[in-house]
This record gives C-alpha cells, structure tokens and sequence, in this order.
C-alpha cells in the first residue's frame, strides 16, 4: 500500500510518499481502509520532535482518519466489513499513524461515523472538536449558566469550543478579531470580543480556554470569578508568568491539558458528543482544502508557514 511516512524526525522534508508494508491487525484490531485524512497542528510537533513520543520506524504519520472496515480480528466483531468509522488518537505512543490507503485501528479507539455525515467533512472536526470536549467539561469542568471565554474562538478548537459550550447551556464569550466576529455569533458565542481591543473589559468568566496559545496569565487571572479555572492547551514554547497570589486567594486553578494523553474511556466520551453534534449538522469547518495524500509533507510545511488561514485540509488516499 502507499502511505506518508519517515524514517527519521526532522523538518517536513523528512516526509516520503511510496510504498509501505501493509498493516497486521491484532486480535482485538481493526483493519480500515482509510477514505480521508488531515494534518493537525500536533502532527508536526510529534514529526519535528517537539512531541517526544515513542514511534516505531519507519512511521506512517498523521493522527484522525475516516474510513470503512475491511476486516476484524476475532476480538473485535463490534465491527464489521463496511461499517463507516473513525478515528482520532492513531500516529502516537507506539502507534503507527493515519496517512495511509489503510491502517489498523484498536477497537478501543475506533468509533461509528454517523450515517447522514460525509467521511471527508468529518475528518476535519474529529481531533479540534474531541479537543475541545475535553477541555470544557473534563478538564474545564463547565457547567449549565457558567461563563466561559474561549480565546481564539474562530480557530478550528476555538470554533469548537464554542458550539459545544452554547449547546451545553453555558454563557460563551469569544475572543477573536473585529472580521470573525459574525462568525463566531453564529457558532453561538453569546458575545464577542475584539482581541485587538486596547481597552478590552473584564468578564468575570468561570472557565477560560487559550486555543491560540497566548496565555497571557497575569492578565487572565486578575479577570477570573472566584473559584475560576483556565485550562492551558496550546502554546508549547510558551513561558507566561505565574501570579502566584491571584491565584490561590481566590481559590482559582490552572489545569494543563493535551488530547494525546487522553484515556480511553475520556476519547470514548468525546466521541459520543462529537457523533452527537455531527449527526446534527453543528460541526463544520469554516473552509477545507481536498489535496491528494502525496501531498501531506507540502501540507505540514503550509501548517507551519501559517498558509492555511482557518481552511482544514482533507488528504485522499
């Protein structure tokens, strides 16, 4: 089979696109063959090293594909030949990745693609939206009538984010820029506030989430109700300083989080609300890009250039 994959970590360079030796399923595995597949932000910092994991080499990269079962192994008959399914944790601790015609997937990880959803727009939500289920209620512990403000909120978890928390009862208020601000009231963002703003005001929010990575702290502290929580979730070369007395007078936290050492009952969960939210139509990416797999090392050299502008790239096998 052909497949995107390194023998090496390095710069998008080190990325090959040829043939690969087919996949052996497990007993409790599941062989797909994989219809779509992207590139995520964390698929360049595991390539690069950045995100120090065990990967076995050669690596086939990339994490979220969408797919049809080809076979199961005999511990795996939850699944059958030509079930629609996917996929959002593959290319990580020991697993081969996702940039492939097919891939094994444990069944504990695989999941039910929705009937009435297209293969090729769902794999552009899969990792943003299980991303930011994880942050708001797992990590974030938001509840119905809590504020929350979402940072980056028209950013692919920041759109995300959004939509859930609306669904959730919760009072959303987005920071992102003057242009997205319609965009975001559509999500379902209750207000929206211009990041460029000088005079940006305090809300008082209950949980804060940073998609973009800023985590200005000394400023997102002081504006925290009582008992307040931020959740850090991006912004890896980030060194924010810490106001220690803001944070423990007020009986406040601050909660790091990363979807790659999710459990897997916690992916489980996600990928109920994220079925849930696309059997009705309430995740879509703003803007996508169709590209054949061969082209999956020019998609992560655009990622890192920042060439995408919100699109989200859907490779073909």
């Amino acid at each position: 089979m052909r497949a995107a994959h390194l023998h090496r970590l390095g710069s998008p360079d080190v990325i090959r696109f040829g043939e690969f030796a087919e996949p052996d399923p497990g007993p409790t595995d599941v062989l797909v063959q994989v219809r779509a597949t992207t590139v995520n932000p964390v698929d360049t910092f595991v390539r690069s090293g950045l995100f120090e994991t065990p990967l076995p080499m050669p690596f086939v990269v990339g994490r979220d594909l969408t797919g049809t079962v080809l076979s199961t192994g005999p511990g795996a008959t939850a699944f059958r030949p030509g079930d629609p399914v996917w996929c959002n944790s593959l290319g990580h601790d020991g697993r081969q990745g996702a940039a492939a015609e097919r891939a094994v997937v444990s069944i504990d990880r695989l999941y039910r693609l929705p009937p009435s959803v297209a293969p090729e727009q769902a794999v552009t939500v899969l990792h943003p939206a299980a991303t930011a289920y994880l942050a708001l209620f797992t990590h974030g512990r938001l509840r119905a009538g809590e504020t929350v403000v979402v940072a980056g909120a028209a950013g692919n978890v920041g759109a995300a984010a959004v939509t859930m928390a609306a669904e959730a009862g919760a009072r959303v208020v987005a920071v992102a820029s003057a242009a997205d601000a319609e965009y975001c009231t559509t999500l379902g963002a209750d207000e929206v506030l211009d990041y460029r703003d000088p005079d940006l005001r305090p809300v008082r929010p209950d949980l804060y989430l940073d998609t973009s990575g800023h985590n200005d702290l000394p400023a997102v502290l002081d504006t925290l109700a009582f008992r307040g929580r931020i959740v850090v979730m991006s912004g890896a070369n980030a060194h924010p300083v810490l106001p220690v007395a803001a944070l423990y007078m007020h009986d406040r936290s601050i909660t790091g989080f990363v979807i790659s050492h999710a459990t897997t009952a916690e992916l489980a969960e996600a990928a109920a609300a994220v079925n849930r939210h696309l059997a009705a139509g309430h995740l879509r990416s703003r803007a996508t890009l169709d590209l054949p797999l061969s082209e999956t090392a020019e998609v992560h050299r655009m990622l890192e250039r920042g060439d995408l502008h919100g699109r989200r790239v859907v490779l073909h096998p």
